[in-house]
């Protein structure tokens, strides 16, 4: 098993976890050199806060913690959106992987690719990604 599929299978696990508790089954996490420094699964019905997502959760918990996002990859099972997308630009993430592509809200594709754009300059490059089936 390569990196990309042992976090992965975090991520589908962290999904099962949301899946279980009544909320959208998506599961995230954020890796710094090979290490994960943040994760989170889907909390907006629980908490009652549309935005936690779960990769919002997964970076606030690596930023609560003082970690620097910086270069780090984000891992979720499901493509970022765009609120999600935003975060990830603003906090110089440099690696996104995910496995399945969520729809018209997706963060990846235009008219709203707020992740891939380099249209966006306060942010410098868009992160890498990568859609993967594990």
């Amino acid at each position: 098993m390569n990196a990309h599929q042992q976090f992965m299978e975090k991520c589908f696990a962290l999904a099962e976890k949301a899946a279980a508790e009544g909320e959208s089954p998506v599961g995230s996490i954020v890796v710094k050199d090979g290490l994960v420094i943040g994760e989170g699964y889907e909390k907006s019905r629980q908490l009652k806060d549309i935005t936690r997502h779960a990769e919002m959760v997964a970076i606030l918990d690596a930023v609560n913690k003082g970690q620097d996002l910086r270069g780090a990859v984000l891992y979720s099972n499901v493509e970022p959106c765009i609120l999600c997308s935003y975060a990830i630009r603003h906090y110089k993430i440099g690696e996104v992987v995910f496995a399945k592509l969520s729809g018209e809200a997706g963060g990846t594709r235009a008219p709203f690719n707020v992740l891939t754009t380099t249209a966006l300059g306060l942010w410098g490059p868009p992160p890498t990604v990568r859609l993967t089936s594990q």
